[in-house]
């Protein structure tokens, strides 16, 4: 059997040469002067050799430690070798499938899948809050404790919806990483009640009929940028969210169908939408065509024309007309309309919800709902820009007889 002695006073020679110690374990003595211990052992009928590290980094007590441990596997049936090699490439594996890694992997299938880029913006800027807590661990090595720690230093600032909506992100990273074989479980659902739940808080909206009309009529003597002057004479008219008016384009719009069309990839809930449109909207997208029509977007960006218009900018034209964000947003335009259709009375509450692109969240009545209400739709439209007209001119208009519904496309 070896001794300590006898090891460090072993000297290199030209060639390689062993040392042994006892029951197949010995030390090799390499010429450039590395000693590494190995172990011989037969398994299936093969002579095999495992490599236990080297000297002095494993000592000769630890090298004899780990030929037993070896022989017990032998004795269960486990190749040693094998099981190295094997935690060896999952180690390997695991290093290249970080928690960022893979979350980046996801990220480009939610951009194939057709996720709206603003909604990519958004998660990304999530998961950078992220990457510094658990980005550069293995996916399958975090614990729920280290996912909690990312969820509190979100909710440390205040912000509890974006601590919320990490949750949420976290959980369908993990869901990626199971379903492509990287984490055995989601960490972050059981999370769900561990952070403080956000305070419900609407978009502030102006329902009045008066206040209405005194809002729009601060809007025809709005004189700012010409491309914001029209987005918000328009947003009360289409009831579209925001991100779907700055983002149209001209080739959605058809003037002779009097249809303006939202293909499903910028649609929030990922469906084509339909918006008909009234005599009020024609007029007022004609006149917008003089201005920006050999541009892509019916609202370029000023300066940058090639990109649609900051999603701030009918916000801060709202400001502009001394309207708070407690007051009235761009969002608001939909809360106004949904609101005044309702209580008028006239118009079936499905096709309020349809033009408002609302999906039922009732799995077995949105399947038995299927109708898209248009011709209701195109007859309440107009309805709608003209009732608009009379809450501005501050008193009842005369309506002309209404035309046959348009025919869907």
């Amino acid at each position: 059997m070896l001794t300590y002695i006898q090891i460090n006073a072993a000297k290199p020679r030209e060639k390689a040469w062993t040392l042994s110690d006892s029951q197949s374990l010995y030390l090799v003595i390499q010429p450039n002067g590395s000693k590494l211990w190995r172990f011989n052992y037969r398994f299936l009928d093969r002579q095999k050799k495992l490599h236990l590290g080297g000297w002095p980094t494993i000592s000769l007590a630890d090298a004899r430690v780990r030929r037993d441990e070896a022989k017990k596997k032998i004795a269960e049936g486990i190749d040693p070798a094998l099981e190295k090699k094997r935690a060896r490439i999952a180690a390997k594996y695991a290093a290249a499938n970080t928690f960022e890694a893979v979350a980046e992997e996801w990220l480009v299938k939610c951009e194939r899948d057709g996720l709206a880029p603003v909604t990519v913006d958004k998660i990304r800027w999530l998961l950078a809050k992220a990457y510094p807590v658990i980005g550069s661990i293995p996916i399958a090595q975090i614990t729920p404790h280290e996912a909690l720690a990312v969820l509190r230093k979100v909710e440390s600032t205040g912000a509890f919806e974006s601590a919320r909506r990490m949750r949420s992100v976290l959980s369908r990273v993990f869901r990626y990483g199971v379903a492509t074989v990287r984490c055995d479980k989601d960490v972050a659902a059981d999370l769900r009640g561990a952070i403080a739940s956000p305070k419900v808080k609407h978009f502030a909206a102006i329902t009045k009929p008066s206040e209405v009309g005194a809002l729009l009529r601060a809007i025809d003597g709005y004189s700012g940028h010409k491309v914001t002057v029209m987005a918000l004479r328009l947003s009360p008219h289409v009831l579209l969210r925001p991100g779907e008016l700055r983002q149209a384009e001209w080739a959605d719009i058809d003037f002779e169908e009097a249809i303006w069309f939202i293909p499903a990839e910028r649609m929030k809930m990922r469906r084509p939408h339909r918006v008909p449109l009234s005599r009020q909207v024609i007029d007022m997208l004609q006149e917008l065509h003089e201005h920006t029509h050999w541009w892509k977007y019916l609202f370029p960006c000023l300066g940058k024309p090639r990109k649609p218009m900051s999603e701030n900018a009918v916000n801060q034209g709202l400001r502009n007309l001394g309207y708070t964000s407690d007051q009235m947003t761009a969002h608001g335009f939909r809360a106004m309309a949904a609101t005044l259709l309702n209580e008028r009375g006239e118009w079936n509450p499905d096709a309020i919800e349809r033009q408002l692109a609302h999906v039922d969240t009732n799995q077995v009545r949105r399947a038995y709902a299927r109708g898209e209400y248009w011709d209701e739709r195109v007859q309440m439209m107009q309805s709608w820009s003209d009732y608009l007209d009379e809450l501005r001119d501050g008193g009842k208009i005369l309506r002309p007889s209404f035309p046959s519904a348009r025919r869907a496309v």
